[in-house]
């Protein structure tokens, strides 16, 4: 059965079907003194459950999300897994003297929740699938791209990382497009109390770039990273990311930066506004997500986040 929270409905839709997966409904509500109730009508013991939906904030989403999954697990779900096409949280993965660790605690929410996997696309990095506590599966958008990327007549473009953690992530790409395998450019950063610095690019590239990254949350990254190519003489930038936040209004500076064309994938369900801009392209992950249950179904492994 499937179980879909209503932001992610359109995306249910494409799904039902995939690996026998049948819409159950459900209700999340609240009693009178604001604690949070989850209602699942039918049978449950022995079923074969997917909870399709968010953690990211406002926190009410986590919440619901590891109630529905208890309450599934109560009343004997044989199996959950987590459908989070993006995984908040995962940036939080590294260790800080006196910091939280969230992609750990998030993973222990899910773990202690009764999930038994999550299915993703393009978790932020590796050391999320350690610390996650239980098995992540985690999809490449790099297919997607390439067949942008050879549909608006990109394949001469230098494909750039932001920075170095973003190299594979942009080798992948180059692998799907079909490009040789070459080293591939990327720009050197460093982060201070002023947000990201760009302080040299390695490699070289041509007037025309395609930047890849997991995602555009605030834009600062990407921001720099298009400052500095532009000062080493690129015309125009094409930016391919997985996830896209837009938050706040500073990314929008990247529309003076020699942008041309954003391309994000619908993770996360986009606003009217990114779906109204003509310079914004979005993307559908339910192809990925289809092929993944697919493979899920006939036993083969799915193909690792790049």
């Amino acid at each position: 059965m499937l179980l879909s929270f209503p932001d992610y409905q359109q995306l249910a839709s494409a799904l039902q079907g995939a690996y026998g997966l049948e819409p159950r409904l459900f209700s999340m509500a609240r009693f009178d003194n604001q604690e949070l109730y989850a209602a699942i009508p039918g049978h449950l013991a022995g079923e074969c459950c997917f909870i399709l939906g968010s953690i990211t904030p406002p926190d009410e989403r986590l919440i619901s999300f590891t109630l529905l999954s208890h309450t599934l697990r109560q009343h004997g779900a044989r199996q959950i897994t987590g459908i989070l096409p993006y995984l908040a949280y995962a940036r939080q993965d590294k260790i800080k003297e006196g910091e939280s660790l969230a992609a750990a605690w998030a993973g222990s929410l899910m773990k202690a929740s009764g999930i038994d996997r999550i299915l993703t696309v393009d978790v932020h990095s590796e050391r999320d699938e350690q610390l996650f506590q239980i098995p992540l599966i985690s999809l490449s958008p790099a297919s997607l791209f390439a067949k942008e990327i050879h549909s608006r007549g990109l394949t001469d473009a230098t494909l750039v990382a932001p920075d170095s953690g973003a190299v594979r992530r942009c080798q992948a790409v180059k692998a799907a497009v079909g490009l040789p395998d070459a080293d591939t450019p990327y720009l050197e950063k460093k982060r201070t109390d002023h947000g990201v610095v760009h302080s040299s690019l390695v490699g070289k590239t041509c007037s025309e770039v395609i930047l890849v990254d997991d995602m555009l949350d605030t834009g600062g990254t990407l921001v720099s990273a298009c400052e500095k190519l532009i000062s080493t003489g690129v015309e125009e930038i094409y930016i391919f990311v997985t996830h896209g936040l837009f938050t706040g209004e500073a990314w929008r500076k990247l529309w003076s930066l020699n942008v041309k064309h954003i391309f994000c994938t619908d993770t996360i369900p986009p606003s009217a506004q990114a779906i109204a801009d003509k310079n914004i392209s979005i993307l559908a992950v339910a192809p990925l997500l289809r092929e993944a249950l697919a493979r899920l179904e006939t036993g083969v492994p799915s193909c690792p986040a790049v």
